[in-house]
């Protein structure tokens, strides 16, 4: 749905089934309330996400023709995809596995041009279209000293989706842009490590790339680079990293990176530095959370300002004991509109300054909640899909409309 600051919708990443038959009748099922709750008399943004067995399906002419109508029928239109988990992403143990496929494979590529052709057909006249991917590849399945042929090429891969998206703006008159989402523990882990692929490997290989594939000068070729990849802004990613928002998006900007999206979302954090027992506690606490279903990296500052890095929450539960840490940060994705779990907190905050650089200085069009651990969240805490998505959205679309 439209707000002042830019398109507001969520991510069907929530909505359980692999196959387009079982992920469209989850649509039908949960769609249509949420839309009534949140925009009865407007049309109604959708965030798609569809595993690669759903984007086979949904690519045949016959299944996408009834799509649409489905979306016109209920004044519903998709503008953002969510490419990043290509398999099961439910009822299953996804881990590190969410990354697979990851940039390295031809797998990965003909997923994505296949993701980015579908919503050229769906997305509507004069917006454009934005698809979130992985952030290359997950580090811990390569060897430091090989980073940077990985970071080659993922990169040339990642290309070949370039080219594609040049044919289909010139063909089809639509824009559309792979946004990468940096992510603890991918190849690009936050912002830095973003920006630095960006312009050390993605825009110098990407400028010759174009240079002699299409026949561009460089100007033009850079500009390409700049419409067709840009940036996914997770707010739970950067807030486990301990990012300064501020600074990050104005260094983005300064280098003319845009941001595709933002991933409204929240991590979990607890204090540290307590006495024992309080200490006791928030352990305790963190351990209620430690699911086997996905990966939930751990970032812990120390006292001294550094951070240390854990793979999984088993991981960081075994190294607790430490006196030198002061606060956990655990990737989670809890639901936006709870501040406090007990003795934890969520990083609410960290969403409340970032929508309101959104409002101060508008930096993408759009905006997307991504909350998938409903599932797995602790009995107490979960609601209906369909209106736990609604009370997100109005949480999200409150704090637009606020001073």
């Amino acid at each position: 749905m439209k707000t002042s600051y830019g398109h507001l919708t969520y991510c069907s990443n929530i909505h359980a089934g692999e196959s387009w038959e079982d992920h469209f009748a989850k649509l039908k099922e949960n769609v249509p309330a949420i839309k009534k709750e949140l925009a009865p008399e407007e049309a109604f943004g959708l965030g798609l996400r569809l595993a690669d067995a759903a984007s086979k399906t949904l690519q045949q002419q016959q299944s996408l023709n009834d799509f649409k109508q489905w979306l016109s029928d209920n004044d519903v239109y998709v503008f953002t995809m969510n490419g990043f988990p290509y398999g099961n992403f439910h009822h299953t143990a996804v881990k590190d596995q969410v990354h697979a496929p990851d940039w390295l494979t031809s797998d990965r590529v003909a997923y994505t041009i296949r993701l980015a052709e579908i919503l050229a057909q769906l997305l509507p006249d004069e917006m454009e279209g934005s698809i979130s991917t992985s952030p290359l590849t997950y580090r811990f399945w390569h060897k430091e000293d090989e980073w940077n042929a990985v970071m080659k090429k993922a990169t040339a891969n990642l290309l070949l989706v370039v080219d594609k998206l040049i044919d289909i703006k010139q063909q089809a008159g639509k824009t559309i842009h792979i946004d990468i989402e940096p992510e603890p523990d991918g190849l690009l882990d936050n912002g830095t490590e973003f920006l630095e692929w960006y312009l050390q490997y993605l825009l110098p290989s990407g400028i010759e790339y174009l240079q002699q594939g299409k026949g561009m000068n460089r100007h033009e070729a850079e500009a390409a680079i700049k419409t067709h990849i840009r940036l996914c802004y997770d707010v739970c990613h950067f807030a486990v990293g301990y990012e300064d928002h501020a600074a990050m998006i104005k260094k983005f900007e300064s280098h003319g990176i845009k941001t595709g999206k933002i991933q409204i979302s929240a991590a979990l954090k607890g204090r540290l530095d307590g006495s024992t027992i309080e200490k006791e506690n928030v352990i305790n606490a963190f351990k209620n959370f430690n699911e086997p279903v996905y990966l939930h990296q751990v970032v812990a500052r120390k006292k001294d300002g550094g951070l240390l890095r854990y793979r999984d929450m088993p991981d960081a539960l075994a190294d607790s004991d430490r006196a030198d840490v002061e606060e956990w940060r655990a990737h989670y994705h809890v639901p936006l509109f709870i501040e406090h779990y007990d003795i934890l907190q969520s990083t609410q905050n960290d969403i409340k300054t970032v929508l309101d650089i959104q409002k101060e200085n508008p930096f993408t069009k759009y905006m997307e909640v991504e909350t998938y651990t409903w599932e797995v969240l602790p009995a107490t805490m979960r609601l209906p899909i369909d209106q736990s998505i609604s009370r997100e959205l109005k949480w999200v679309k409150d704090l637009l409309n606020n001073p």
